[in-house]
């Protein structure tokens, strides 16, 4: 048996930088993940650091070692610092999946570049592991976006933007997630018309109502599934499925995430039931 690599506290987080605490009505999760590469379909997580924040204050902290279950590229360590020999005894994340959902359940989400990135690929490793979470009804709050709608850096220059510190272990996921929290904070300082409040942070760091995680089927105006991207994009899911009988079983065959096929069956299945 693997034995779990996990750094745990609890605690009320103190800062140099005087900033606003969050308004919250849930619990909010910052979370950071290290990963083989960058695509979400084929890569794996090999360390996750995730900061819950309670509505009271109460702050807890995990750090968690994971092992991908494939070779971490040579220039992927050189980022990340994290190289095949620190996960050969971590566990797999289908041994700490269920552990990570009861953290998660319940809880809004934030990250830096965790629409695009995090939330996705964690939402992959979830079905991979066969894992039953529903992450559809939270709020994903993304300061990457905020800041780029705003000033346009990267998060260390955002960390020394906002909260005058330099960002030290850049790339190390407990460094870059504790960053993204203190930068939320200070935007909420910096910026009066944001509203302390997660719905609308939500909301303002998105750029469209993603369907699935990646993206690829989004909500219009009147909060129909509309195809996101390549010839079809701009029509309604509903009419494509029904047009070109072909296309879902090209989506099932083809390179998507686990979770942009699962809402295509589940809209096939809805054009179905009508």
């Amino acid at each position: 048996m693997k034995s779990e690599v996990l750094k745990t506290s609890l605690f009320f987080f103190e800062t140099t930088t005087t900033t606003m605490n969050l308004i919250l009505k849930n619990p909010i999760i910052f979370f950071d993940l290290e990963t083989t590469g960058t695509n979400i379909v084929k890569d794996r997580i090999v360390e996750m650091s995730y900061l819950k924040v309670h509505p009271n204050g109460m702050e807890e902290c995990k750090t968690i070692l994971v092992n991908p279950e494939m070779p971490i590229p040579a220039e992927t360590s050189a980022i990340h610092g994290i190289f095949d020999k620190d996960v050969v005894n971590a566990p797999t994340f289908k041994e700490i999946a269920k552990t990570v959902a009861q953290d998660f359940e319940g809880a809004d989400l934030a990250g830096y570049n965790s629409n695009r990135f995090d939330v996705p690929l964690l939402a992959e490793e979830f079905l991979r592991a066969e894992v039953d979470i529903d992450m559809s009804k939270r709020k994903f709050v993304d300061v990457q976006t905020i800041f780029h709608k705003r000033e346009q850096r990267t998060l260390s220059a955002a960390y020394k933007f906002y909260c005058e510190q330099d960002l030290e272990n850049a790339h190390t996921s407990a460094a870059d997630t504790k960053a993204t929290y203190e930068v939320l904070k200070a935007q909420l300082d910096r910026y009066e018309d944001l509203q302390n409040d997660i719905a609308f942070l939500a909301d303002y760091s998105s750029y469209s109502k993603n369907v699935d995680f990646a993206g690829r089927v989004i909500y219009n105006e009147k909060n129909e599934e509309v195809i996101n991207f390549g010839k079809y994009k701009g029509r309604l899911v509903s009419d494509v499925l029904q047009k070109d009988p072909g296309y879902y079983g090209w989506i099932m065959a083809a390179d998507f995430s686990l979770n942009t096929k699962q809402v295509f069956t589940r809209l096939k299945l809805k054009g179905f039931n009508k």
